[in-house]
Parts: C-alpha cells; sequence; structure tokens
C-alpha cells in the first residue's frame, strides 16, 4: 500500500505541436505542454528530411551563402 498524500497529483495533459498535432497524455506537468517537434512531424519516424525553421535561421544562411557562391563563380 502506498502513503497517501506523498505523490504529486498525476493527470490528464494535452501536448500541442508546432505543426497542428495534438494528443493527451497523463503527466504531472500542470496546463498544456506546448512542444516544437513531436512523433508526426520528425524525420526519425516520418522517413522525412525537413529543414525546421525558427525565427528565419535557414533561409538567412541561404541568401548569405548564395551571394558567397555567386561572388566566387564570377
Amino acid at each position: 500500500m502506498p502513503k497517501e498524500k506523498i505523490h504529486p497529483n498525476y493527470a490528464v495533459v494535452r501536448v500541442l505541436c508546432a505543426c497542428g498535432h495534438n494528443f493527451e497524455t497523463r503527466s504531472t506537468h500542470k496546463g498544456d505542454i506546448h512542444v516544437e517537434i513531436c512523433s508526426s512531424c520528425h524525420p526519425f519516424f516520418t522517413g522525412k528530411q525537413r529543414l525546421v525553421d525558427t525565427a528565419g535561421r535557414v533561409e538567412r544562411f541561404r541568401r548569405k551563402y548564395a551571394k558567397a557562391g555567386e561572388a566566387t563563380a564570377k
């Protein structure tokens, strides 16, 4: 028999992903959990390579090195 009043509340919470997928799980966390990548959009589970762009970093990288590539080609 476990002791009473020493264990945290283990309730149902909703996990919300940036891709739009959501699901319910149980956790001691209070409120919804927001994640950037879940099993529905992660390349390991989907088998597809996808760049996750945060705050335009991928686009900025491509513009920077596109200019450098043009300069060396001339």
